[in-house]
């Protein structure tokens, strides 16, 4: 089936997974293509992260997205706040009618741990330590700093030193707080996450 996961976080918030197995015109058919995107799969991934923006709201404004200079898609009258994340068959998207919101999803994959040096700061890399860099646990920590960045909205983060996880444990599914850290603001943030067998997905709401 399609949508592959869903959740109602509260009345004003909502996210779906979509798995892309349809061919683009079963999108086209609802979704307005105004990217000019060439790689047949990567439009696919755009077509599908936006589709499912109305399944979320039946009155979300797809023709009225605008595209930030950051590149961050948002709506001029903030009527919902979104995040979309894709990643090779998979569409995630969340949405609310009260707060900022991000999404990220990630298939797990061993350049995570090549890359971990660019995004986990030291405290971090401890914690990951006590799980042998466990494959799932780092994809995850991405997920979370990546959901972050989205949430943020605004573009030039240093991931090792604007997203300060605070992990205490790691399962199937929980939380981790954060710490959100630019120009000498601190702002207390918690990232949910859960775990399916090959992708990790985690979002940030209010």
């Amino acid at each position: 089936m399609p949508l592959f996961y869903q959740k109602e976080i509260n009345n004003n918030t909502r996210l779906a997974v979509w798995k892309i197995e349809e061919y683009e015109d079963f999108f086209l058919h609802k979704v307005p293509l105004k990217k000019n995107i060439t790689h047949p799969h990567k439009r696919l991934q755009h077509l599908a992260g936006r589709y499912l923006l109305p399944l979320l709201f039946n009155d979300f404004p797809l023709e009225e997205i605008i595209v930030a200079d950051s590149r961050k898609p948002f709506l001029q009258n903030e009527k919902y706040h979104f995040s979309i994340s894709h990643c090779g068959d998979y569409a995630a998207a969340i949405a609310s009618s009260k707060h900022r919101v991000g999404i990220d999803i990630e298939l797990y994959s061993e350049k995570v741990i090549k890359v971990k040096d660019k995004f986990l700061n030291d405290d971090e890399k401890k914690f990951t330590h006590q799980y042998n860099d466990n494959i799932q646990l780092m994809t995850t920590l991405w997920c979370a700093k990546e959901s972050t960045y989205k949430w943020y909205s605004y573009g030039l983060l240093n991931f090792r030193e604007n997203i300060l996880l605070h992990p205490s444990h790691f399962n199937n599914e929980g939380i981790i707080p954060i710490t959100f850290s630019k120009c000498n603001e601190k702002i207390s943030l918690v990232a949910n996450y859960i775990l399916f067998s090959n992708l990790s997905l985690t979002w940030i709401s209010g």
